[in-house]
C-alpha cells in the first residue's frame, strides 16, 4: 500500500530543537502605520487591557508573547468583533474546537465561562471597544485560539515524544500566523492554510465513521480453521456484512457460500491490514477482523497524534519508511515515484524513528561488524571453529573484523548512508527470501531493501554518466566505491511509525503494533479518565 502522508523536518533540527523549545518566542515590533482609515476593523483594543488580561489569566510567559506579538502587528486591532456585532468565523473556530473534541473524546480545551460571554454577546448589534464583557471576549478567543491551535495542531505538549523512541522534532506551528489567515479569508477555505499534514485529515474523516461503526454489533466471531472459494459455513453470511461496512465489498447476497466476491472483499481487508492477499480466509484473518472497533478507534487517535508532529507534504524528492508497514517509498518532487519491501529491526533491535539526509552510496561494501555482533556472535564463532572468518568471507581488520565485499556480504552488493548517531543505514541483503513474508522485522537495526539497483538508479538519474550498466557493474565489481550526493542531490530520509493512515487510493490501513509504541503512547494519550469515558460514549 502506498502511504500518502510525508514529512518536511531535516534532520540538522535535532542538536538545537530543546535549546529552542525552552525560549518564549520574540514579540514582534508594533505595527503604527495602521491607523482607523486603513484597519481590518474600526475597533481598536487599549494596550493596557492585554497586560491586565495576561497578569489575571497567569497565562505562560510563551503564550503571552504569542498573544504581544499578535495584536502587536495589527497595532492593538479587534479580530473577532467588527463595529456592528460579533464575526461570523467565531463560529468557524467554535466548529474547528467541536469537531476537535468530538473526534479526539478531549474536552479539556472546552471553556464554559468563554462560551457563554460568546452566547450572551452574538446577537449585538452595536459593539463598543470600552465594553469590559466584549474585551475580555476578544482576547479570551485569541488566548482560546492559541491553546486550540498548539494541542489540535502540533500535539499534546504533555508527550514527550522522546520517551516514546521518536527522534524527529516536533512540528513548531505560528498560531499568529494562522490566526491571521483566517481572519484574511473570513474563516473559509480553511484547508488552502491550515497548518496540518493531509493526511490528518484524511484520517479524521475515517475516524468519525468508525465512531458510527461502533454502532453496530461487532461480537468476536468463532474462528474457522479454513475457508476458501466454494466452502460454506454459517460464519460467511457475517463475515459478509462486516466486509460491506467497513468498505472492502459492495451490499451483496447474504448466503453462506464463500463466492468470488467474497474473494474479492476477503483481499481488500487483507491488504489493508498487512496481511497476505490469498483470499482465503484463516486465523490471522479473524484475529484482525475480530479487534473491537473501539480498539480501532484508539488506534487512529494514537496515529492522528503522530501525525501532528509532523509538517505538512514537501514539494522535494525524499524516502518515506514506515516501520510498521515494512515499506520505503520514494518521493519524487512531491509525488511517488515507487515503493519497495523493506526488512526492518527485530524487537530485539529496533529500528530508530529518526530524520536524516542521504548523501553517500557504497557500491560492493565491506561489513564493518558492530562491537555488539563481533562480541556475541564472531567471536564464540572464531573459539568454536578456526575457520569461521574465511568461511565467512571475513577479515581482521585492525582490532575489528569486516566482511569482504561480494554477493555473500551481509550488506549485498549497495547500501545507502545518511549519516547518524545510531548508525543506521539503507542496504541490500543476501536474505532475498524475508521479503516475502508479510511481517518483515528481521535486522539488527539497519534497514534491508527488497529492490536496491532500483533506488541507486533513481538517486543517480540526473548523472548521465551512471548508467544502469554502470551500476550494475559497480554492484558487482567486489571493489568499494563510495559515490557522493552533494548539494540538491542529497535526498531527506524520514523513517517513522504508523500503524494506522489513508493509502493512496483512499482505504483506511491498519498495521500491528511491533515495537510496542502505540501502547506506550496509549498510556499517555488516554490517562485522563474524561478522555477514556468520553471516547467509550460516542
Amino acid at each position: 500500500m502506498k502511504i500518502i502522508f510525508v514529512f518536511g523536518i531535516l534532520c540538522g533540527l535535532l542538536a538545537s530543537c530543546k535549546t529552542k523549545e525552552n525560549q518564549p518566542p520574540q514579540i514582534a515590533v508594533r505595527d503604527t502605520t495602521i491607523k482607523v482609515e486603513n484597519s481590518f476593523t474600526e475597533l481598536f483594543i487599549d494596550t493596557t487591557a492585554l497586560s491586565r488580561f495576561v497578569s489575571r489569566q497567569a497565562t505562560q510567559d510563551s503564550l503571552a508573547n504569542k498573544m504581544q506579538s499578535f495584536y502587536n502587528r495589527r497595532n492593538y486591532q479587534f479580530a473577532w468583533f467588527f463595529p456592528d456585532g460579533m464575526a461570523d468565523f467565531v463560529h468557524t473556530f467554535l466548529s474547528l474546537q467541536d469537531d476537535y473534541i468530538h473526534d479526539s473524546g478531549d474536552s479539556s480545551l472546552y471553556d464554559s465561562r468563554l462560551m457563554a460571554r460568546i452566547d450572551s454577546l452574538q446577537l449585538r448589534k452595536r459593539i463598543l471597544p470600552t465594553d469590559s464583557m466584549v474585551i475580555q471576549t476578544e482576547l479570551g478567543l485569541t488566548e482560546h485560539f492559541f491553546r486550540y491551535a498548539q494541542k489540535a495542531y502540533s500535539g499534546d505538549g504533555s508527550i514527550n515524544i522522546r520517551e516514546l523512541d521518536w527522534f524527529i522534532p516536533r512540528k513548531k506551528i505560528n498560531p499568529g500566523a494562522f490566526l491571521d489567515s483566517l481572519l484574511k479569508n473570513k474563516g473559509e477555505n480553511l484547508a488552502s492554510y491550515e497548518p496540518v499534514n493531509r493526511q490528518y485529515n484524511l484520517l479524521k474523516e475515517q475516524l468519525r465513521s468508525y465512531y458510527e461503526l461502533q454502532k453496530q454489533d461487532w461480537t468476536e466471531l468463532e474462528p474457522v480453521k479454513k475457508l476458501r472459494k466454494g466452502d460454506s459455513s454459517s460464519v460467511i453470511p457475517e463475515i459478509k456484512r462486516r466486509l460491506v461496512l467497513l468498505g472492502d465489498m459492495v451490499p451483496a447476497d447474504s448466503t453462506d457460500m464463500f463466492d468470488s466476491t467474497l474473494v474479492e472483499g476477503v483481499k481488500s481487508f487483507q491488504a489493508r491490514f498487512g496481511l497476505k492477499a490469498s483470499g482465503e480466509i484463516g486465523a490471522g484473518f479473524f484475529t484482525e477482523l475480530n479487534v473491537p472497533v473501539s480498539e480501532r478507534i484508539r488506534q487512529m487517535l494514537i496515529n492522528m497524534e503522530r501525525i501532528r508532529w509532523v509538517p505538512a507534504a514537501p514539494s522535494t524528492d525524499y524516502i518515506l519508511i514506515n516501520i510498521p508497514e515494512f515499506r520505503l517509498h520514494m518521493y519524487e518532487k512531491g509525488q511517488l515515484a515507487f515503493d519497495m519491501n523493506v526488512v526492518v529491526g527485530s524487537q530485539a533491535h529496533s529500528t530508530v524513528i529518526f530524520a536524516g539526509k542521504l548523501n553517500q552510496i557504497v557500491f560492493s561494501p565491506y561489513w564493518n561488524v558492530p562491537p555488539g555482533i563481533l562480541k556475541n556472535e564472531i567471536l564464540p564463532g572464531i573459539r568454536k571453529n578456526k575457520n569461521y572468518l574465511a568461511r565467512h568471507h571475513m577479515e581482521w581488520n585492525g582490532s575489528s573484523v569486516r566482511q569482504k565485499p561480494g554477493k555473500s556480504n551481509s550488506l549485498g552488493l549497495v547500501k545507502f548512508l545518511f549519516p547518524n548517531s545510531y548508525n543506521i543505514y539503507l542496504h541490500d541483503t543476501p536474505s532475498k527470501s524475508l521479503f516475502g513474508e508479510s511481517q518483515r522485522a528481521f535486522s539488527h537495526g539497519c534497514i534491508r531493501l527488497s529492490e536496491p539497483q532500483k533506488l541507486a538508479q533513481f538517486l543517480l538519474r540526473k548523472d548521465s554518466t551512471w548508467t544502469k550498466e554502470k551500476i550494475k557493474a559497480a554492484m558487482e565489481s567486489g571493489k568499494e566505491k563510495y559515490v557522493r550526493l552533494r548539494g540538491m542531490n542529497e535526498v531527506p530520509v524520514f523513517i517513522g511509525y504508523f500503524t494506522a493512515w489513508v493509502d493512496h487510493t483512499g482505504k483506511l490501513n491498519f498495521r500491528k503494533d511491533v515495537y510496542g509504541h502505540d501502547q506506550k503512547m496509549a498510556q499517555r494519550l488516554f490517562a485522563s479518565a474524561k478522555q477514556v469515558s468520553a471516547l467509550e460514549s460516542d
